[in-house]
């Protein structure tokens, strides 16, 4: 999802608003010299104890003020619309009539802290402020307007912009959240403040606020992705996996979606992988322990038995040094002995109190097995089926050669942990396979490499190649 301040320049020109560069001709020379000398004559009057105490000079102020900001007029005042909403505030503050109660400019200055002139003057004083990168600046200005006009999407939208050009994610969030609650249209920006929500691991919110944006947008391919992209990050693979087979099942020949429902699958299988090797070492700890133990008895009973001869033999010989040597040599063997089969008896002890989750271990190891190898399945349909509709894809050739691959390099795993009686039995035929496996991927890569040339791709079919030339020089029988 594109980040949300790289809409600024389309935004500024849809909408119109675009702020005076310094050396433009905003204004003819003779209206010019006006404008600064009403600028001029206010600064003057609010330095003048009688002048400022009245209401009607803060009025004139505001106006001027007003004026300079929404004509963009930066290069006399860039920061024109605070002063005129600072003034009209004063306004208030000092119009008053004896109750207490708003005088008639006073009315008339709250009426234009929510007048569109107002609005607008802001809005032109934050973008310019933008241009030129003052983008704290920007914020406020920009925050203001959307202040004054709480229904308007184009200031908080502005607002959001300049909040992540300070990497204040926070305020951008919030802003883009008063976009969405005033009616905002740009699917795009859902997205935006989706990816925000996303960030802040408020996954439920994101994928609500895609669902809004899709809702606009229902062709927009980038909002149903980012769906889909959450879902995975959040380990929602079954969400992710229902919302990918609606999007084929809407464009069956998208080749790029059938590839990333394959890689989901491939992703799950993983994971999956990952889970088995760990229960299959919980379920063989605790033999493993016990195997361990009466082994060290076993040699613990040897050392006794090497005691008990050699003290015999020293009664026979009491002055025999070599006798002598090997009895205190063996003695500190068997202590050393029995201190490891304290220790293995307290592993035991543990594995046995772990007794149910090693079952529970085994228990799981078949289902999981099963669920394993109907992901690769599905994986390989997905592809398959990418192949069928775009047969010069290089992701859907690459992702298949990937695939036979690493089934390969399973199998290969599978021929390393044999000890030597099970290689001969069984070793040359799962050679076979491994071969076999190798090979189908070799076209795959081949052709992903003609459609397009890659370091992954290149760097994959060059280990292949190499790996191929060595069974053929071990001849090998692949078995495809």
């Amino acid at each position: 999802m594109k980040p949300v301040f790289l809409i600024l320049v389309a935004c500024c020109l849809s909408a119109g608003v675009q702020a005076q560069q310094s050396g433009a001709p905003a204004v003819d020379q003779a209206a010019q010299d006006a404008i600064k000398k009403e600028k001029e004559k206010s600064d003057k009057d609010i330095t003048d104890a009688k002048s400022s105490a009245k209401a009607a000079t803060w009025m004139a102020r505001a106006k001027t003020y007003e004026g300079i900001a929404a004509g963009g007029n930066i290069k006399l005042d860039s920061a024109a619309a605070t002063t005129a909403y600072d003034a009209y505030k004063k306004v208030v503050e000092l119009d008053k009539d004896k109750k207490g109660a708003p005088g008639k400019l006073a009315k008339e200055a709250e009426d234009a802290l929510k007048s569109p002139t107002l609005y607008n003057a802001f809005m032109q004083q934050g973008v310019a402020k933008f241009q030129s990168k003052n983008y704290g600046d920007a914020l406020k200005s920009l925050s203001m307007a959307g202040e004054i006009n709480p229904k308007d999407t184009l200031a908080p939208l502005y607002s959001a912009i300049a909040a992540q050009q300070v990497k204040d994610n926070a305020t951008a969030k919030a802003q883009l959240e008063k976009y969405v609650a005033s009616g905002g249209k740009d699917a795009t920006i859902y997205g935006s403040l989706a990816t925000l929500y996303r960030s802040d691991n408020e996954i439920d919110k994101a994928l609500a606020t895609l669902d809004k944006g899709i809702a606009l947008a229902p062709t927009n391919k980038d909002l149903s992705n980012e769906k889909i992209n959450i879902w995975l990050s959040a380990n929602r693979m079954d969400d992710a996996i229902a919302g990918m087979k609606q999007m084929v099942e809407k464009d069956p020949n998208n080749v790029q979606n059938l590839v990333n429902l394959s890689i989901i699958y491939n992703n799950m299988a993983s994971k999956s992988s990952e889970e088995l090797r760990k229960l299959e070492g919980d379920s063989k700890k605790g033999s493993s322990v016990n195997k361990q133990l009466t082994d060290a008895k076993a040699l613990a009973e040897t050392y006794n038995s090497e005691v008990t001869r050699l003290s015999a033999a020293i009664k026979k010989q009491p002055k025999n040094a070599e006798l002598k040597r090997q009895l205190a040599d063996v003695q500190k063997k068997s202590t050393e002995q029995k201190a490891a089969i304290a220790q293995l008896e307290t592993d035991a002890k543990a594995a046995a109190s772990n007794s149910t989750a090693s079952a529970d271990a085994s228990q799981k190891i078949g289902p999981l097995k099963q669920k394993i190898a109907e992901d690769k399945k599905q994986e390989k349909v997905y592809l398959d089926k990418a192949i069928a509709v775009d047969p010069n894809n290089y992701d859907a050739n690459y992702q298949l050669g990937v695939f036979y691959y690493n089934e390969g390099a399973e199998l290969n795993k599978e021929l390393a942990a044999m000890d030597m009686k099970d290689y001969q039995a069984k070793g040359k035929e799962v050679e076979g396979r491994i071969c076999g496996k190798f090979k189908q991927a070799l076209p795959y890569f081949t052709k992903a490499k003609s459609i397009k040339e890659e370091a992954e791709v290149t760097e994959n079919l060059t280990n292949l190649q190499n790996i191929l030339k060595q069974y053929e020089e071990k001849k090998v029988v692949c078995a495809e």
